[in-house]
């Protein structure tokens, strides 16, 4: 692997900001396509104030306002949400260089079934699950709460025996380890993405619902509860789908949940801000693979129809 491949960021909030922010510091050459942000990043340059690493500001940025003007990228790293990749699919095309390795850096299940055939087949695509509380404040503006780590799986493309493969995810792996942060390649995509859903799942649901952030939600018995009861549905849902999770993994989720500091996740900011909520990728997924294996998730349901009728309201 070339000591220094170019890197792209597709989407280039909370998400791709700070990861994309910490690779450039790390020495990598980076190169972010923006939208709406571009006049305030290309004057301002981007800035993570994190609890970890400390307040970290990248200027200049290597910005671009249109994926034509970006040159060919060896790796690119998707962080827009999931409701836009259909539109994505084209800018991801034109940014990558031939046999680019495209990381869907998103939530929920069977994205990468999604995008793939939107896709040449000459291009690697995987999965990349961010364990991160981070978001946006203002323009160019990330807040990064806590963790960071990020497993990498690898989907569909020209890889097609397991050694190359894993080559590519170590690869991918290392870039990230080199910018500081934990990452691990994953042997079996959909089990780590079950896996992110079980955290997933009821937190931003459940935050959007009840206006509510973790701490509360954590320190009331009755929402705990009913926290505990929808991460159950998933791990069996994940179970019938042939994926069987750690043992006590919602219990140590809930323990994590504990000691994380307060947060709101990504759908509640989506929903304060009226945006799409990514309730496909989040929710609709996830029961229809488990309706398909005979597994019912009867809160989760209930939960994505309240959400639905949240979003329809808003329109």
């Amino acid at each position: 692997m070339n000591a220094k491949p170019r890197i792209g960021i597709i989407g280039s909030g909370a998400i791709g900001g700070f990861y994309g922010l910490m690779l450039a510091r790390a020495g990598f050459d980076v190169h972010f396509l923006l939208r709406s942000e571009f006049a305030d990043v290309a004057a301002h340059g981007l800035q993570v104030n994190s609890a970890q690493h400390g307040n970290l500001h990248l200027k200049p940025v290597q910005a671009y306002q249109s994926v034509a003007d970006m040159p060919p990228c060896d790796w690119l790293l998707v962080g827009a949400k999931t409701t836009s990749n259909a539109e994505m699919a084209p800018l991801i095309i034109q940014a990558a260089a031939p046999g680019a390795k495209v990381v869907l850096m998103q939530n929920g299940l069977a994205v990468e079934e999604e995008l793939r055939p939107l896709l040449p087949d000459s291009l690697h695509l995987l999965g990349g699950l961010c364990y991160i509380c981070a978001h946006r404040s203002a323009p160019g503006v990330v807040e990064h709460q806590a963790l960071g780590n990020i497993n990498l799986g690898y989907h569909s493309g020209p890889a097609n025996d397991a050694e190359s493969r894993q080559l590519i995810l170590e690869q991918g792996s290392a870039l990230f380890q080199a910018a500081g942060l934990d990452s691990t390649a994953m042997a079996e995509l959909d089990q780590a993405r079950w896996q992110k859903l079980v955290w997933n799942v009821p937190y931003n649901g459940l935050a959007v619902l009840l206006n509510s952030h973790t701490t509360a939600l954590m320190s009331n018995a009755e929402s705990r509860a009913l926290v505990a009861a929808i991460m159950q549905e998933v791990v069996d849902a994940a179970a019938a789908c042939g994926h069987q999770l750690p043992a006590g993994f919602a219990g140590k989720l809930l323990a994590a949940t504990d000691r994380m500091p307060d947060y709101l996740p990504s759908m509640y900011h989506d929903f304060i801000l009226q945006r799409p909520l990514e309730l496909h990728a989040i929710y609709a997924a996830p029961l229809a693979a488990a309706a398909a294996a005979g597994c019912a998730m009867p809160r989760t349901e209930m939960l994505y129809q309240a959400l639905r009728f949240l979003q329809q309201r808003q329109q």
